[in-house]
C-alpha cells in the first residue's frame, strides 16, 4: 500500500508541475501550442516512469503473498510499467554516453588538425562534410548487409538447398501413388488404427467436445518391408489432407545449426499448407531413427541399432545359424528351414544399416572435429528443434504475440490510457492459438529403445503402431492384390495354388511378391508368351532368393552325389520333422550352392521341444548319412553340415538343457546292473561317433567363436554330452536311410530329372515313395554305421 501512495504522489506532482513545463516551451522556447502540449505530456509520463524505476531500486518488491485477483492484476501492470520504462532509459544512458564519446573523438580529431571548435559546437563543424558523404554513407550501410547475405547463401545455400530438396509436399489431389488404403494388405490392424487416429485428426470436433484429446503424433514400428512406407503413402492419397514427407537423413547437415533451420523450413511448409487447406497438415518422417536415435548423456550420436542377432524372446538355432542372404543353416547355404524366428531375423537382416548419413569413417572424423570446435554441442539440434515444434504448433503466431505484448505494455506505461471503460476494453486481446493443425508420422526398422524417449512420450509421437512381418494368411492377401494387376494363367488362381504360393513364400516382404509378379511376367514375354503360369513364379521365386540359376553342368556322378546328398536331407526331415513341410528341392547351382532343400513349418511356433530339435538334428545330418550309405565314404559337401549340427547339439546341452536320450533296454537283461554297464557302452558308442562328427570340422570363427556354444564345446563333460546328441542323430539319419535306401534313390532319380522342384511337388514325390520310419535295435551290430 505504500508503493502505492507514492505512485499516486508522483503522478500528482508531475501533473501540478506540468503548466509550468508548458510555459517554457510555449512562452521561453516560442513552440507551438500543440508542439508544447506533446512534448509536455511526454515529459509528464517520462518523469512518472522514472520515478517507478528508481522507486523499484530503492524499495523492496511488495509481498503479494494471499492478496486478491485485483491487487495482483494491477502488480503485473505495474511490473509492466517498470520494465518499460527501466528499458528506455537504460538504452538512452547509453545511446548519451556513446554520442558523449563520439562527440570528444571529434573534438579531439577537430584540435589536431587546428580548428578551434567549442565541444557544443563540434557537429555543426563537421556538418557541411556529413552532407557531403552522406549518400555514400547511406550506400554503405545497405551494401553491408547485403554483402553478408550473399556471401552466406553462396557458402551454406548449397548445403541448406540439398537438404530441404528432399522435402516433399502434397496438396490433396496432387499426392497420388497409385495406392489407396485397400491396397494395403497383410497389415489389417495397423491400418484400422491408422483410420481411426487420422478420422479423428480430419473430423474430430465432436470428440473434443466430449472431453477427448486427439493424438499429436504415431510412430511407426517394424522392420524393413513390412509395408509402413506403403501405408504413409495410402494415408497421403486417401485422406483429404494435405502431406509433407522428409527422411530422417534429410536433416543431416555439415554445420551446426543448419538442420535446426532446415526443421523450420518443414514446419513453416506444413503450417502454410495446413492455411490453405482447412487447418491440418501431416508431416511424414521416414527413418525418423537417423535425427531420433536417443541423445547420449554430453553430446550428440545414438547408439547403433542391432542388426540381426539376438533380439528377446526364446532364443532359437537361428539366432546363431544364419547364413547368406536367404538365412540358411549351414555356411553352406543349402539348408533352410522356415520358421517364425527365420522370417524375423531374415527381414531385421535386410535393414538398410547405420542411419549415418556419411561413410563410417568420414563420420568418425566429422563427430571428432565437431567435438573439438563445438564441445557438447554434436547431433542433438535438429531433434532438439523437432521436440520444441511439437509441443508449440498450438502457441499463439510469433509476430501477433510480440505485437499484442509491446502494444499493451506502451499503453500500460503511458499512465493514461486505463484497462477498459465501461464493458469497452482499451486493449488487445491475446493472440489465439494457431488454427492450423501439424500432426506427425514417424517409421523406423530400430527397436524403440533405440529412440529419444522425449520422442516417444506421450504429446508428442505417443501412440506406437507395430508393423508384423507377413504371416502365410497375410502372404496370401499379398498375392490375391498383385496377380490381380498382371496377366496370369487361370491356374493361379485357385485355392489350393494360392495356398501353396502363401506357403513358399515364407520370408518375402509385400514389396517382393510385387517383383516376383513382375519377373514371372517378364519370364512369359521374352517367350513370346501374354501370361505366365507356375512355372515362371517359381523361376521367379529362386531368383530372387539366391540369384539366377548359374548355368553349369556337373558330370553324371557328381549329380548323382549332389541328388543323394539333398534327398537324404529331404527323406530325414520328411519322416522326421512333424509340423514341417519341404518347400524346394534342388541340384541347381545357385549363389554358390550346388543344391537345396528348404522346408518350413505349418504353423507360428515360438518355442520348440526337445524332439523337435533332435529332428532338426537328424534333419541336418541326412545328406551325411545318405553319401556314407551310397557311396562309404562321405564328400567335402558335408562340412557345411557338419558345422551347422555340431553347433545345433550344443546349444540343446548348453542352452536348452536337452541333453542326451535316454536308452531304453527295458526287459532285455536279466540283471540291472548288465543293463546298465551296456547302457553306458551304447553312449560311448553314440560319443564315439559324435567326437569323430565333430572333429571333421576344426576351426574358429562362425558359431564356435561366439558363447554360449564356445562355452559347451570347451566344456570336457558338455562336449561329451554333445558328441553322443550327434552319435544319436547319426545313428538314426543312417539307419533311416539304409532301411529305404532304394526310396531315397528313387527320390534322387527323380531330382535328376527334374532339376528343381517346388511347393506341393516336392511333397508329392516325398508322399510318393511312401518312406518308413525304422526301428533300430542298438544292441544289434548292423545297426551301427561305419565311420
Amino acid at each position: 500500500y505504500e508503493w502505492r501512495r507514492l505512485s499516486r504522489a508522483a503522478t500528482i506532482v508531475a501533473v501540478l508541475t506540468s503548466p509550468a513545463l508548458f510555459f517554457v516551451f510555449y512562452v521561453g522556447n516560442g513552440w507551438s501550442v500543440p508542439v508544447a502540449l506533446i512534448v509536455t505530456a511526454v515529459a509528464v509520463i517520462a518523469f512518472r516512469g522514472l520515478v517507478d524505476v528508481i522507486a523499484n531500486r530503492l524499495i523492496p518488491k511488495p509481498n503479494l503473498y494471499g492478496a486478491g485477483r485485483e491487487l495482483l492484476e494491477e502488480d503485473v501492470i505495474s511490473r509492466r510499467r517498470t520494465w518499460y520504462w527501466r528499458t528506455r532509459y537504460r538504452r538512452l544512458l547509453w545511446l548519451a554516453l556513446a554520442f558523449f564519446a563520439i562527440t570528444l573523438l571529434l573534438n579531439l580529431v577537430l584540435k589536431i588538425s587546428g580548428v578551434h571548435a567549442s565541444l557544443f559546437g563540434t557537429w555543426g563543424a563537421f556538418a557541411p562534410l556529413f552532407v557531403q558523404f552522406l549518400p555514400q554513407m547511406l550506400m554503405l550501410m545497405l551494401q553491408l548487409p547485403l554483402f553478408f547475405l550473399f556471401n552466406f547463401l553462396i557458402f551454406f545455400g548449397p548445403l541448406l538447398f540439398f537438404g530441404i530438396k528432399q522435402m516433399k509436399g502434397y496438396e490433396p489431389g496432387d499426392a497420388d501413388w497409385g495406392v489407396k488404403l485397400s491396397d494395403v494388405r497383410g497389415q489389417a490392424e495397423p491400418k484400422m488404427e491408422v483410420t481411426r487416429v487420422i478420422s479423428l485428426w480430419q473430423s474430430g470436433d465432436e470428440f473434443e467436445k466430449s472431453g477427448g484429446k486427439r493424438e499429436r503424433g504415431l510412430l511407426f514400428l517394424g522392420a524393413p518391408g513390412t509395408g509402413k512406407t506403403m501405408l504413409s503413402k495410402a494415408i497421403a492419397t486417401s485422406f483429404n489432407c494435405p502431406f509433407v514427407t522428409m527422411p530422417g537423413s534429410g536433416f543431416a547437415q555439415t554445420f551446426i545449426g543448419m538442420d535446426v533451420v532446415v526443421v523450420m523450413f518443414l514446419i513453416s511448409k506444413a503450417r502454410r499448407l495446413a492455411r490453405k487447406w482447412g487447418g491440418q497438415c501431416i508431416v511424414f518422417i521416414d527413418e525418423i531413427d537417423a535425427v531420433g536415435m536417443r541423445r547420449q548423456a554430453l553430446g550428440g550420436g545414438g547408439m547403433p541399432a542391432p542388426v540381426g542377432g539376438h533380439s528377446g524372446g526364446p532364443e532359437t538355432a537361428h539366432d546363431h545359424l544364419f547364413y547368406g542372404p536367404s538365412g540358411a543353416l549351414n555356411p553352406s547355404g543349402d539348408l533352410i528351414l522356415e520358421t517364425r524366428a527365420w522370417r524375423e531375423r531374415l527381414f531385421r537382416e535386410r535393414a538398410a544399416g547405420s542411419t549415418e548419413a556419411y561413410p563410417p569413417a568420414i563420420g568418425r572424423l566429422r563427430d571428432r572435429i565437431q567435438g573439438f570446435m563445438f564441445p557438447g554441442m554434436g547431433g542433438g539440434l535438429a531433434l532438439n528443434q523437432i521436440l520444441v515444434q511439437m509441443d508449440g504448433v498450438d502457441e499463439p503466431p510469433f509476430t501477433k504475440k510480440f505485437f499484442t505484448n509491446r502494444v499493451n505494455t506502451f499503453l500500460d506505461a503511458t499512465y493514461v490510457v486505463p484497462q477498459k471503460i465501461g464493458s469497452m476494453r482499451l486493449r488487445l486481446k491475446p493472440p489465439r492459438p494457431r488454427d492450423e493443425q501439424i500432426y506427425f508420422i514417424g517409421a523406423t526398422n530400430v527397436p524403440i529403445e533405440m529412440l529419444d524417449p522425449a520422442l516417444i512420450r506421450p504429446g508428442r509421437m505417443g501412440r506406437h503402431i507395430w508393423f508384423r512381418t507377413p504371416t502365410k494368411d497375410d502372404r496370401k492377401d499379398i498375392f490375391d492384390l498383385y496377380l490381380k494387376k498382371v496377366d496370369h494363367q487361370d491356374d493361379l488362381d485357385t485355392d489350393r495354388r494360392r495356398d501353396e504360393l502363401a506357403r513358399i513364400t515364407n520370408g518375402y516382404s509385400p514389396a517382393m511378391i510385387e517383383q516376383v509378379c513382375s519377373m514371372a511376367l517378364t519370364f512369359a514375354h521374352s517367350e513370346g508368351r501374354v501370361e505366365f503360369g507356375w512355372p515362371d513364379i517359381v523361376e521367379a521365386m529362386t531368383t530372387i532368393e539366391t540369384g539366377t540359376a548359374v548355368g553349369i553342368e556337373y558330370i553324371p556322378a557328381e549329380t548323382r552325389a549332389v541328388a543323394i546328398h539333398e534327398a537324404g536331407h529331404a527323406a530325414a526331415g520328411h519322416v522326421f520333422m512333424k509340423g514341417v513341410l519341404s518347400t524346394r528341392l534342388s541340384i541347381r547351382m545357385r549363389a554358390g550352392s550346388l543344391g537345396h532343400h528348404q522346408a518350413i513349418e505349418k504353423d507360428e511356433r515360438f518355442s520348440a521341444w526337445r524332439s523337435e530339435q533332435m529332428a532338426r538334428l537328424i534333419w541336418t545330418l541326412g545328406a551325411m548319412a545318405a553319401e556314407e550309405v551310397f557311396y562309404g565314404e562321405n564328400s567335402t559337401g558335408v562340412g557345411g553340415d557338419v558345422h551347422s549340427a555340431t553347433a545345433l547339439a550344443a546349444l540343446m546341452v548348453g542352452t536348452w538343457a536337452m541333453g542326451p536320450e535316454r536308452i531304453d533296454l527295458e526287459g532285455r537283461f536279466a540283471q540291472r546292473e548288465e543293463e546298465d554297464e551296456e547302457r553306458e557302452k551304447l553312449m560311448e558308442r553314440f560319443e564315439a561317433i559324435g567326437l569323430q562328427i565333430m572333429n571333421r570340422f576344426s576351426g574358429g570363427g562362425g558359431p564356435f567363436g561366439s558363447d554360449p556354444i564356445a562355452g559347451v564345446l570347451g566344456d570336457a563333460t558338455k562336449r561329451r554330452s554333445v558328441g553322443r546328441l550327434l552319435g544319436q542323430a547319426y545313428v538314426t539319419a543312417h539307419t533311416l536311410i539304409e532301411h529305404n535306401r532304394d526310396k531315397v534313390e528313387r527320390i534322387a532319380e527323380v531330382l535328376m530329372e527334374r532339376k528343381e522342384m517346388h511347393g506341393d511337388e516336392v511333397v508329392e514325390v516325398l508322399d510318393s515313395v511312401h518312406l518308413e520310419k525304422p526301428d533300430i535295435d542298438l544292441l544289434d551290430d548292423r545297426t551301427w554305421p561305419k565311420l
